[in-house]
This record gives structure tokens, sequence and C-alpha cells, in this order.
């Protein structure tokens, strides 16, 4: 297999972290299983606990066993442990980015920084860089969404990193955009005609976008009450979801074609305040309630939680698309946590039809609808009428799916993760699954303008029960306007 990047020194800042054991790593084993990394790529882990090499090695294959639910390839396994180095540095401690330096050979190898911690630590890491002398045009660096929690925050930290690098060597990161069925909503968009010709207010009715969660917060209280569901989710992948829904054609498929695209979505958004947030938004918090059949608590009665917190645990927001393609289509978004199920998807509701010639056997002929489905199944399926066959009963129609499995249809077991492609984007250079600066900004800018209608409001998120579907206020956000979730 031809490799189109050159050799890299990969460094992941926080290696011993959670992302790094559950995402990062088991994407690099991959990405080593098909030939796709560089054979004299080294990846370096840079930590603050003071390690030996086997400690270190030990640690990075038990993560390995656990988060990779295939049986492992040993062969792959010794070869990326070969890759791999630990050093020690303190990141507030700028002399001790000497280690970097002395390790690291950018003539040699490409130098990609991985920044798998907080954000208040991106600015120590740059002035670490850059105080040990290791920043060149060709350095890059990456970023993990959220970046901030509102539009000035957001605004501090990408100076801070912009004081180092340019926007062409900062990738910003949501991991949503690797999906295989997020990507396939281009291919369906712009290589489909049936759809390509059809996609807009003459024949599309509403677009619903789900990413449902069927965990609780549990142990990460302390972290998401200070965010809460519209900024960890909304504001990071829904939106980017949005986006590739709603973008006009780009020119081609490099990096800033796709991203001005999106830009212009972000930009068309109609603004949510104070004066219309009751119409357009709807906000809960889980109570107590069934999950799978067992009992489980409450936001407020998770352990380490406060009883008085208010910060939400679903949204459901209309949006609306001030632009010439979507006049009058409605895009309804909701999350939450503690639903359901675990559903990831997009529906597309059709226009129904003007006038309907089998109103004898089906009085009322439903539109069409097509089903993008991100998680857990991946895959599209396009709702229609057929006929039922036989000659006794008429011309009878039913309800069918046409159902494309992307395991079934590609003969392929495994969906490669997100994390797969995006560290392989990075790695041969390409940013167009990557958030541009002023991307960010847009989205928190709309964001903050919600954000700042609930505090103008004080009225506390609604009640519903885990395991459901939100809060019945949800339900009448859609049907005022005659509609009803796809469920």
């Amino acid at each position: 297999m031809t490799i189109d990047h050159q050799a890299c020194d990969f460094a992941i800042y926080g290696i011993l972290g959670d992302l790094s054991r559950r995402k990062l790593l088991p994407a690099l084993y991959q990405l080593d299983r098909e030939g796709l990394l560089h054979d004299d790529t080294r990846i370096i882990g840079i930590a603050r606990h003071d390690l030996n090499r086997q400690s270190f090695l030990d640690h990075i294959r038990e993560g390995l066993h656990r988060f990779i639910k295939e049986d492992l390839d040993n062969d792959v396994v010794n070869r990326l442990l070969a890759r791999m180095h630990y050093l020690l540095v303190n990141l507030d401690v700028p002399d001790e980015y000497s280690r970097i330096k002395t390790f690291a050979d950018q003539k040699k190898r490409l130098l990609i920084n991985y920044f798998s911690v907080a954000p208040f630590l991106f600015g120590d890491i740059c002035s670490g860089l850059a105080h040990a002398g290791i920043i060149e045009p060709s350095t890059r660096v990456v970023l993990e969404k959220p970046i901030g929690r509102d539009l000035a925050s957001s605004r501090e930290i990408n100076d801070i990193v912009a004081k180092y690098f340019s926007e062409t060597q900062i990738y910003r990161i949501d991991h949503y955009l690797g999906k295989e069925t997020v990507m396939n909503l281009l291919a369906l968009r712009f290589a489909n005609s049936i759809f390509t010709t059809n996609w807009d207010h003459n024949t599309i009715d509403h677009v619903q976008i789900t990413v449902a969660e069927e965990v609780r917060v549990g142990s990460r209280w302390g972290y998401f009450d200070k965010s809460g569901q519209l900024r960890d989710m909304v504001q990071n992948h829904l939106m980017q979801i949005l986006t590739l829904v709603a973008m006009e054609p780009p020119v081609n498929l490099h990096d800033d074609s796709l991203r001005n695209e999106k830009l212009k979505v972000l930009k068309a958004l109609r603004p949510i305040t104070h004066d219309n947030i009751d119409d357009m938004v709807v906000r809960g918090q889980y109570g107590r309630g069934y999950i799978r059949g067992n009992e489980v608590p409450g936001y407020l009665e998770e352990a380490g939680g406060n009883p008085a917190s208010t910060t939400e645990t679903f949204v459901a927001i209309r949006v609306d698309i001030d632009n010439w393609r979507w006049a009058d289509v409605p895009f309804y978004l909701r999350t939450g946590k503690a639903m359901a199920t675990k559903r990831s998807e997009v529906v597309i509701h059709f226009k129904r039809l003007p006038h309907n010639i089998f109103a004898d056997s089906y009085q009322n002929l439903p539109p069409n609808k097509l089903i993008i489905r991100l998680q857990p199944d991946e895959g599209v399926e396009i709702e229609m009428l057929n006929k039922v066959p036989g000659i006794g009963q008429g011309l009878q129609l039913q309800r069918t799916m046409l159902d494309l499995s992307f395991c079934e249809a590609f003969n392929n077991s495994r969906i490669a993760d997100a994390y797969e492609r995006l560290l392989l984007d990075i790695m041969q250079g390409r940013q167009a699954l990557f958030i541009h600066r002023e991307e960010v900004e847009r989205s928190w800018q709309w964001i903050d303008s919600i954000q700042n209608g609930w505090q103008q409001s004080h009225e506390p998120p609604k009640t519903y029960p885990a395991g459901s579907w939100g809060p019945v206020a949800s339900v009448a956000l859609l049907a005022r306007d005659d509609r009803e979730w796809e469920e």
C-alpha cells in the first residue's frame, strides 16, 4: 500500500488520559493494521508521571485490549508498541519542553502535537514549544473541541494558539465529521442527481436531527454541570451535522471549499433570543425513571450532584436558515442524556403529494422520508409506498423501506472509527474535515444567544423521566407546526 504522507513524530499530550486510551491509540492501532502509518512514524506519549518504558508499554497494551472490541493482532500490537516513546514533561514548565526538542527531528519527521488535555493548558503547551524553539512552518497542532464554553472564552483560547501557529497549522477536531455516515452525506447529496435536484424548499418539508444518548451523566457530573447539553452537544456535533445537510455544493472537496460553504450556513441561522426562545427551544432535565428495565436516579440525585442545579440534559430547537434554499423549511434538533435508546440520525421529510389518486385504498398518502443513521447501525433508509402484490384486493399500498446497511451492502463487518479517518487526514495535511476558527466563533455566537435567553427567563428546565424521549414540551414544539418527532 502506498503511503501518501511523510513520516511523523505524533506527540500526544495527555497520553495516559481517557481520550487517548479510548480513541486515539485504538485508532492508531487500526491505521497501523491497515498499513497506513509510515514505517518511520513514531508516537510520542507526553505526561507528567514518572514511568519507565516497560510500565508505559504495559499501560498502552492494557488499554488496547480493553478498548478494541475485536481480537488483536499481536504482530500489529508489537509493531505499534515499537513506535512508542514516553517523555515526562510538566506542561507548565517551559524548560522541560527541551526534552521534546532533543527527541524530535523535524528534518526527518513532521511534528504533530495532539492536545489531548484541558483547553486551559493549550497556552502552556504553545509557549513551551516556542520556548524550546521547535515551532516550524510544518509543525501542526490538533485541538479537541469544545474550544471554550462561550464566544469570549473560545476567542481567548484561539488567540493564544494563533499567537504561535497559523490557521493552516491548526486542526480543530470534531469526531462526528469523521463518521462514515456523516461523510456519506456528501456522497448522497452531491453524487446522486435524485437528491441533488430535490434538496431544497421545493421538495423538502422539514429536517430532523437527533443525537440521543441512553447513558446518564454519572461520574461526569462535575464537568457536565458546568457545560450542559447545549454547549456539550449542540455547539459541537449537531451544528456540524446541520451545516453538512444544509450547505450549498462546494466547488470541490478541498479544505477551504467545504469549510466556506459550512460557514455560510452558520451566518444564515436566524437568531434565537429572549424574545422568541419560548417558541423555538425546549430544555429539559432527566428525573428518576427506568432505562432497560432498571430504575435509575434523576440528574439531581446523581452522586456528587447539586440538588439546586438548573443545567439542562436535554435540548430541542427549531432552527430556521434564512437563505433561498431553505426558506420556510425548519430544522428540528434534539439531543439528550438518559433517553429511551442510543440513536443518532438525520431524517429528511419530503413534502406530501398535492393530489392522491389512491384515495380508495390509502386515504392519506404519507410523505417519503430519507433516514440517515449515524449510529449505532450506520446506513441509509428510504421510506416509500409500494403496491402490495396480488390481484384479488384491488390496488393496495403499503409502506416499505429501502435499506442500505453499510456492513451488509459493502460486505464489511467493521466500520472505521471516526478518529481513524481524522488522524490520517492530519498526517496527510488535509483540513477539510476540521473546524475553521470562524466556524467556531459563529457557532458560539448563535449558542450564546440561546444561553443568554435562558438566563433572562429564569425558568428552570422541564423534567422528563429517564428512559423517555424528553419533555412533553418537545412534542409540542413540533405539534404546533403540525409535525411530530421520528421515533
